[in-house]
C-alpha cells in the first residue's frame, strides 16, 4: 500500500461517469484528508506493517503448513493495492516507472511464484523501504509532529532494510556450507557483528566469495550507520524553501536565511 506519488486532484474535465468516478473515489481515499480517507489510510498502514512483519518472519514460518496460504493472501492484497494506486494516479504510466512501484511489482511476483523465486524471498523486506517513501504514510506521521524527523526515520529504515536483506542473502547463500550458519538468527548475528566491525570470529563465511561479502557488508553497513548517527546527533532542521535562494533546511527558530539573509516566515508546527 505504499505510494510515492503526491496527492493528486482530479484532472480538469475528467469524465466522472463510471470508470472516471471510480478513479476519483480512489484518489480521495488514497490522498484525501476527509475523516473517511484518513481512516482508510490508517487501515492500509496497519495492513502494510502486518505484511512487513510476515516478511521478516518468513525464514522461520516457511516450513509451516499455512505459509503458502498466507503468501497467496498477501499476494492478492498487494495486487489489489497496486491496481488501486495505479487507478488513483493521474499518470499511470509515469507511476509505473517509479522505483518503489517496480520493487512492489517484483515483490508481488515472488509472492505469486514462491517456488520459483524461493531464493529471492529475502528481498521482500524491501517493502519496508517502499513504505518509507510513501506520501500516504507521511501525511499521517506529519500530523503527529514527526515531520522534522523524516530523514532520521528514513535513515533508520534504510539501515534496518539493509540488515534484513543481507541477513536473508547470507542465510540463503551460506547455510550448510561450513560457515557456522545453521539458521536465520545466525545470519542476522553475523550481519550485525560484521557491520559493526565487532568480528567475534565464531562465524566466518568461507571462500573468496564469503570474504568479499563480508567486505561489502562492512563498507555499506558502516556508511548507513554513520549517516544515521549524523542525523540523530545534528540539530533538528525544518524544511522551508527560502523564496530568495531556495535553501530548504533551516533552524526551526530561524528568522533570516543563513545563506542569503532573506526574511523567512517559517510556520509553526501547529499551523496549517
Amino acid at each position: 500500500m505504499a505510494d510515492t506519488s503526491k496527492p493528486d486532484a482530479a484532472p480538469e474535465g475528467e469524465d466522472l461517469s463510471g470508470f472516471g468516478r471510480l478513479r476519483s473515489h480512489l484518489r480521495v481515499l488514497y490522498h484525501g484528508q476527509t475523516p473517511a480517507a484518513l481512516r482508510f489510510q490508517s487501515f492500509i498502514l496497519i495492513v502494510d506493517l502486518a505484511i512487513i512483519a510476515f516478511f521478516i518472519a518468513t525464514p522461520i514460518l516457511r516450513d509451516d503448513e499455512v505459509f503458502l496460504w498466507i503468501d497467496y493472501s498477501i499476494a492478492a492484497i498487494l495486487a489489489l493495492d497496486l491496481a488501486a494506486r495505479g487507478l488513483a494516479s493521474n499518470h499511470p504510466l509515469r507511476w509505473l516507472g517509479q522505483m518503489p512501484v517496480i520493487v512492489d511489482i517484483f515483490i508481488l511476483i515472488t509472492l505469486l511464484l514462491p517456488t520459483w523465486f524461493f531464493n529471492l524471498g529475502f528481498l521482500r523486506i524491501l517493502r519496508l523501504w517502499t513504505l518509507s517513501r510513501s506520501s500516504l504514510v507521511w501525511h499521517n506521521l506529519n500530523k503527529w509532529g514527526l515531520k522534522a524527523y523524516r530523514e532520521t526515520i528514513q535513515a533508520t529504515i534504510n539501515l534496518l532494510v539493509f540488515i534484513f536483506v543481507v541477513s536473508g542473502f547470507i542465510y540463503t547463500a551460506f547455510i550448510d556450507r561450513d560457515a557456522g550458519i545453521e539458521g536465520y538468527v545466525d545470519a542476522l548475528y553475523f550481519t550485525v557483528t560484521t557491520m559493526t566491525t565487532t568480528g567475534f570470529g565464531d562465524i566466518v563465511l568461507p571462500g573468496t566469495f564469503g570474504k568479499l561479502t563480508s567486505v561489502v557488508v562492512m563498507i555499506i553497513g558502516i556508511s548507513l550507520f554513520v549517516r544515521l548517527a549524523q542525523l540523530v546527533f545534528r540539530p533538528i532542521k525544518v524544511h522551508f524553501p527560502c523564496p530568495q535562494c531556495g535553501l530548504t533546511r533551516h533552524d526551526h527558530d530561524a528568522v533570516h536565511c543563513k545563506a542569503c539573509g532573506h526574511l523567512l516566515n517559517i510556520p509553526d508546527e501547529g499551523e496549517g
